[in-house]
């Protein structure tokens, strides 16, 4: 192989595609980036076994060939280079040499025949979405994501289109977050109106990654077992979650005995000063009382007692109710709005937050059982 490409568009190719890239493998190829110089184009790809992310750019290829290189020593290597074009040249015993102006690295590759197969991904539904929708749909709901593999398939984000509306929800035993979309005929395959799948948190937060700002779409191509994004020149393979997801519209409470209107970064705020007192080794939960014109939070740990209050429009009966800060932290800043809605059905009862008009996401958040002071 003997190609000449330019330096920004390797190493901005490089680095994304290096996000499938298995750090520690016993398979030395799973550490590296199979590059393929055929036709006037470089094809990079990276795969894990259960990621893959490919993409490709123009080159002047001098001579056609493919070969793995290991994705950490590459990246760092074009990175440092000095030039505006990168020359990579490789021989039959797989002698590597990356070559700029007067620079020059000579590594040991590996033959592109131990890179594994991708998995083919036939007789698959289509769903299309704007790419700003997707970003946001994502960014709304990964936080609610679980990391313990307890029940593997709450370590994704479900995909469910049912009647002209998508939905997306994540959950982890401790808050739940649903974002909801009407999306259009020309969105999906008539053909295949409910779709039900679900997607790893890690494979999502790599799709979101890869979207740029600016108009345009992303096509999703989903089978039984894996689903294709193709995002502005790159393709992500990701396989599928496997297993019985929550029920998550049982889980959704009916009406709400209180209401309340508040600032958001108001909230926020108030949150963040109180819980200067908790830390991963002082953990207490916050207690929130809400009244008829005002939140007053507070929290008690060893290190002390903290107070805050904010002002907020409420309807319905006053409430006391205690929360992990960081799940109401983590809810609010997802919400992306100035004001929300607060809904409680006392103190035993998940809180919804939601946006002030609509229901277009929808959050809970558990409580925590409060001890009498």
């Amino acid at each position: 192989m003997n190609i000449v490409c330019n330096k920004q568009l390797l190493t901005e190719a490089v680095a994304n595609v290096s996000r499938a890239v298995s750090s520690k493998n016993t398979m030395a190829a799973l550490e590296g980036i199979l590059l393929k110089a055929h036709g006037g184009r470089l094809e990079l790809t990276g795969y894990d076994l259960e990621l893959a992310i490919s993409t490709g750019i123009d080159a002047a290829i001098v001579e056609e060939g493919d070969i793995i290189l290991t994705a950490r020593i590459f990246l760092d290597i074009i990175r440092k280079m000095p030039s505006e074009t990168v020359t990579i040249q490789s021989d039959e015993k797989m002698l590597t040499q990356i070559l700029g102006s007067h620079t020059q690295y000579t590594i040991l590759g590996i033959p592109a025949s131990d890179f594994p197969e991708l998995p083919a991904v036939s007789q698959s539904s289509l769903l299309t979405l704007p790419k700003d929708t997707l970003k946001n749909m994502i960014g709304q709901t990964l936080f609610a994501v679980s990391t313990s593999d307890a029940k593997p398939a709450h370590m994704g984000d479900l995909f469910e289109r049912v009647e002209g509306t998508l939905n997306v929800v994540a959950v982890d035993g401790y808050r739940l977050a649903l974002r909801q979309e009407k999306i259009g005929e020309a969105e999906a395959d008539e053909e295949n109106e409910k779709m039900r799948f679900i997607v790893p948190g890690k494979s999502l937060q790599e799709v979101s990654k890869l979207i740029r700002d600016g108009g345009g779409t992303i096509r999703m191509s989903v089978s039984r077992r894996h689903i294709i994004f193709d995002i502005d020149g790159y393709r992500i393979i990701s396989r599928l979650l496997e297993g019985d997801f929550l029920d998550y519209r049982a889980a959704i409470p009916e009406g709400g005995r209180t209401q309340v209107r508040i600032s958001t970064r108001e909230l926020i705020s108030a949150i963040e000063r109180t819980s200067l007192l908790i830390s991963d080794n002082v953990k207490s939960p916050l207690r929130m009382r809400f009244c008829e014109d005002a939140i007053h939070i507070s929290c008690s740990t060893a290190l002390g007692k903290a107070l805050d209050e904010i002002s907020s429009s409420q309807e319905g009966e006053e409430v006391e109710i205690g929360f992990n800060g960081k799940y109401m932290l983590d809810a609010l800043k997802a919400s992306e709005c100035d004001e929300l809605r607060l809904i409680l059905n006392g103190p035993l009862s998940p809180m919804k937050i939601m946006p002030l008009e609509g229901d277009s996401f929808i959050f809970l958040v558990l409580p925590v059982r409060l001890k009498s002071e």
